[in-house]
């Protein structure tokens, strides 16, 4: 099958082939011999140094080196640091980290202690999404597991290096996936950002020097410290190595996770992977980077997928959320959906993130009813690039991913909406117009019988009209009628 064909499982190695919570299967695994082999051949130094030859850029969004990130937090001086793995999955339709907990808790454990050993921590913390019971089960298992054999806690492998792991729960606000928001929501305090620096690998946890990486970024320091950093630099881009879990989801025949190389086309991804549109219809756009991301569409389907492609696309990698959009799906109101979201996820602190996304979802709702000026279009772009460039965090700053990059493909479905006050796709219903073909009516009642609001009228084996200024475009005579004599436009 191409769906297989095309993949390549680092990070979801063990998923679906032993059963988590058995540490002994993941032990026959080679499991926990990275880090026996680290804590007892390798100086902390060794480790930071092959993280960094690796390549691998941190999977949670922001793409930064992870082996850097370990150095610099190596190199604080003090009493007390920690690792923290970011499991605040917070894309909508994402489940990348939480599959990789269900299916293989003991990678992530092993790798946080690994990390521990590179930056001289002795104590992780897993900050997870309490919507999550499976994971948080089979990982608190994994982790007590872990302990009674002796490979977290004191004196790992008879070395001098101690290091144990516990679990803080986050109410699954998407603003907490921002390091320094997971921070303070993990100290008690108002999940908010603070501006930069001080980074959290000099001052994070309790003021402490901290390593934070999302659940798959650590699922690939294990492969990369038994299989050697040569050989994971092997796969993928010049600038982003190793590979990458999206969850496909969408108007699309292949649904679910997948693990690909970085460089794979989203031509490959979509038609040979995910097997082509849904219903034989026509693709119209893909949305990268979950809600704060961007569209790309059928003119960027040959685009090599990495980090540094993607931003220059307009979009970003983000944890891995891929939805994809057919021709019946329309532009302005995907923009407004995703605006919606992170309207509502917004912590409020910075005025830009805090009202900007108001006045941009504003003007989006003004447009998709048919009341938008052309005057708009320009005030959605000033807005845009304003918001992007003065919101103190990652959430703001990318916030207007969604209009910009509809807007820079599509700019003619917004027009239509506001100069002839047409929605192309047919989904704007404040746009929409349901009438009844006269020669096609046979006067059977059906569609009055349903209509909610009994704007339709006629009697029995008569030609039947609809009250357009009662009608509220729900729809549910278009479904009823048997003989097509209903229309939408």
């Amino acid at each position: 099958m191409e769906a297989v064909k095309k993949q390549i499982r680092i990070a979801t190695r063990n998923c679906g082939f032993i059963d988590p919570e058995n540490i002994n299967e993941y032990i026959a695994t080679r499991g926990y011999e990275a880090l026996a082999d680290a804590v007892t051949n390798k100086t902390p130094a060794d480790v930071v140094n092959e993280i960094k030859k690796a390549g691998l850029r941190g999977r949670g969004g922001g793409g930064f080196p992870t082996g850097v990130k370990w150095e610099v937090a190596s190199k604080y001086q003090a009493d007390q640091k920690y690792v923290v793995c970011n499991a605040d999955e917070g894309d909508p339709g994402a489940f990348m980290d939480r599959a990789v907990l269900e299916g293989d808790p003991h990678s992530v454990v092993e790798a946080m202690a690994i990390c521990g050993y590179a930056i001289g921590a002795t104590k992780g913390t897993v900050y997870i999404r309490a919507e999550y019971p499976l994971a948080i089960k089979r990982l608190q298992k994994a982790i007590d597991d872990a302990r009674n054999l002796g490979v977290l806690g004191d004196n790992i492998f008879g070395s001098s290096h101690s290091f144990d792991i516990e679990l803080k729960y986050g109410a699954g606000a998407f603003v907490c996936g921002e390091e320094t928001a997971l921070i303070h929501s993990m100290e008690g305090e108002r999940g908010e950002p603070t501006t930069k620096p001080p980074f959290p690998a000099e001052s994070g946890y309790w003021g402490k020097p901290t390593a934070i990486n999302n659940v798959e970024t650590f699922a690939n320091i294990v492969p990369i410290m038994l299989k050697g950093a040569d050989w994971f630099s092997s796969i993928g881009t010049e600038k982003s190595k190793g590979t990458k879990v999206f969850a496909l989801a969408g108007k699309i025949k292949n649904v679910g996770l997948i693990e690909v190389p970085m460089g794979i086309t989203l031509n490959e991804v979509i038609f040979e992977i995910g097997g082509g549109i849904l219903g034989g219809k026509k693709f119209k756009a893909v949305q990268t980077g979950g809600p704060s991301g961007g569209a790309l569409t059928y003119k960027d389907l040959d685009t090599p997928i990495d980090y540094d492609n993607l931003i220059a696309k307009g979009s970003m990698m983000g944890s891995g959320g891929m939805i994809v959009m057919d021709e019946d799906d329309c532009m302005v109101s995907v923009a407004k959906f995703f605006l919606d979201f992170t309207m509502d996820e917004t912590c409020g602190k910075c005025t830009p993130c805090r009202v900007g996304s108001k006045r941009l979802y504003e003007m989006l709702e003004k447009i998709t009813q048919g009341k938008g000026t052309n005057e708009d279009i320009a005030r959605l772009k000033q807005l845009s690039v304003t918001v992007k460039d003065t919101a103190l965090c990652g959430l703001g700053q990318t916030m207007p991913n969604p209009i910009l990059s509809t807007m820079r493909v599509f700019e003619d479905e917004y027009k239509a909406h506001i100069e002839d006050h047409k929605c192309p796709a047919g989904v704007c219903s404040a746009l929409l117009q349901y009438t009844i073909v006269p020669e096609k009516c046979v006067g059977c009642t059906a569609c009055a019988r349903v209509c909610p609001v009994n704007c339709i009228s006629g009697k029995v084996k008569e030609v039947h009209t609809i009250d357009q200024k009662t009608c509220i475009k729900c729809g549910a005579c278009l479904e009823k009628c048997k003989f097509d004599a209903i229309t939408k436009q």
